[in-house]
């Protein structure tokens, strides 16, 4: 029973376009917990799979449907995004820490009065990534530290760019290039810090990319709409001026 749910959970994901993830109803809800009332639910919501219910117990995302009586603990993708949906799920809400002292191994983008600030681990062959270069070139008044982050076993050629990208005469200005006009960047190499970054993200928990981190610790996985970007930002809690802390590039 079990493998027939989650193969039609599999399948509605390949057929069923994802839709806005809602709190599930309250009479669900109600089941569910006079069902299991020793069961601590977090969250109780719509997944992107249409009869499915995403169930969050502690660290444990299961998926289920109206019955309440057969649980898939698992990960669900979206295919067609290649995205694990449920480790981005884990992710939303946790807490990293910012990369105050580091700052000076990522490029830095500065728009408006910069006040809002948050850092990006970008892999320059990833599409996610260029898609949310194209959202953040939308938003205002922020700083954006950008640690280049290729992911090589995804992206062969991914490594070669970011060095190159890095050892420009304006990182920033290559980046944008590589990122928005899909110019690459002429072949140089000079000391960097990718090889770092590739640590730094480990520490912090960067499980893909791209993966952003807010002044607060606040950690948005994957590419997002400039909108939910602005909320989102909007939402730290006030934090030391980055440039304070930021070493000399």
């Amino acid at each position: 029973m079990i493998k027939r749910v989650l193969t039609l959970a599999l399948a509605a994901t390949l057929a069923v376009p994802a839709f806005a993830q809602d709190e599930a109803p309250d009479s669900v809800v109600e089941k569910f917990k006079t069902m299991y009332p020793k069961t601590t639910f977090k969250e109780i919501r719509k997944s992107q799979v249409s009869g499915l219910y995403e169930v969050v117990m502690g660290e444990n995302i299961a998926y289920t449907d109206e019955s309440g009586r057969y649980f898939i603990f698992g990960h669900l993708f979206d295919m067609q995004q290649q995205v694990d949906l449920t480790a981005q799920r884990k992710l939303d809400g946790k807490k990293t820490e910012f990369p105050a002292q580091h700052l000076g191994q990522a490029i830095k983008t500065v728009k408006g009065d910069g006040s809002r600030t948050f850092a990006v681990f970008s892999d320059p062959d990833c599409p996610y990534c260029k898609q949310l270069e194209s959202e953040m070139a939308r938003l205002d008044n922020v700083t954006i530290y950008t640690f280049l982050y290729p992911l090589e076993s995804l992206h062969p050629e991914a490594k070669t760019k970011a060095v190159s990208v890095w050892c420009a005469p304006n990182k920033e200005k290559a980046w944008s290039e590589l990122m928005l006009a899909d110019k690459k960047p002429k072949l140089v190499a000079c000391n960097n810090p990718v090889g770092d970054n590739l640590v730094l993200g480990s520490k912090l928990g960067v499980v893909g990319t791209p993966t952003l981190i807010a002044a607060d610790g606040r950690v948005l996985p994957g590419s997002a709409p400039a909108e939910k970007i602005d909320r989102w930002l909007n939402a730290s809690k006030p934090a030391a001026p980055a440039a304070a802390q930021e070493a000399t590039q």
